[in-house]
């Protein structure tokens, strides 16, 4: 059960909350409502009425873009403790995308309505969201060149070394599906098992139903498009 103390305190943890005083932040949790949702569950919809902002204590949230015939692409996966939705609660608008909780989920949520209050009592929440805001839209134009300039095989290279720290630790199928993968590409299934088949045969991972072990980084990294020496410490 969260109290407003905790909920306060766990709200602090998201960056344009950072430098705000408890009792500041114990309105502001006053002003919205803890929610949860079961692993599946949609906690939104793209293209319906705003449903505010909402920021993720506990659980995993993907947010995804249907296309028009069902195909589904991850555009964000969010985890604890962050924001989401944040477009949708500035300008009121419909909804950009669909929330799914891929994990049992708590979230605190506030309504256009009431956030719009928050900021105009709090102006430092508004100006926080600067940075998230930019943070994302970063994230949207580095997918939108993976698309524009990088085929099915090189993007699917690129999140191998993505999902294993750049070979470093095996990728976990439970976790991580061919549908899921694909979705995270903006791919279909097929076209995803196709390029794992064109690794493994290639000897560059290791595949089971279980995992993927990456044997050679080095090779995935060139036909990534990235190199090695763009690899993380």
């Amino acid at each position: 059960m969260y109290d407003f103390a905790s909920l306060a305190n766990q709200l602090g943890n998201v960056g344009h909350f950072k430098t705000m005083p408890a009792d500041d932040l114990k309105t502001i949790v006053a002003a919205g409502a803890v929610r949860r949702f079961a692993s599946g569950a949609i906690i939104f919809v793209e293209g319906e009425p705003s449903a505010g902002m909402f920021v993720l204590m506990q659980g995993q949230v993907h947010l995804v873009k249907l296309g028009p015939q069902g195909h589904e692409s991850i555009l964000a996966i969010i985890e604890p403790v962050i924001m989401f939705n944040e477009v949708s609660a500035l300008d009121g608008g419909a909804n950009l995308m669909t929330a799914r909780a891929t994990q049992d989920c708590i979230t605190w949520n506030v309504s256009y309505e009431n956030f719009r209050a928050l900021i105009q009592k709090y102006p430092q929440t508004g100006l926080g969201l600067l940075r998230v805001l930019a943070m994302r839209y970063r994230a949207l134009v580095s997918q939108y060149e993976d698309l524009s300039f990088r085929s099915v095989v090189s993007r699917t290279a690129k999140l191998l070394l993505d999902l294993s720290h750049d070979g470093r630790q095996p990728i976990d199928r439970r976790v991580h599906s061919n549908q899921e993968m694909a979705a995270r590409i903006s791919t279909v299934p097929e076209a995803l098992s196709r390029s794992l088949k064109l690794f493994k045969d290639n000897q560059q991972i290791r595949s089971s139903r279980a995992q993927i072990l990456i044997r050679e980084p080095d090779t995935l990294a060139q036909l990534a498009q990235i190199g090695p020496h763009l690899f993380r410490g």
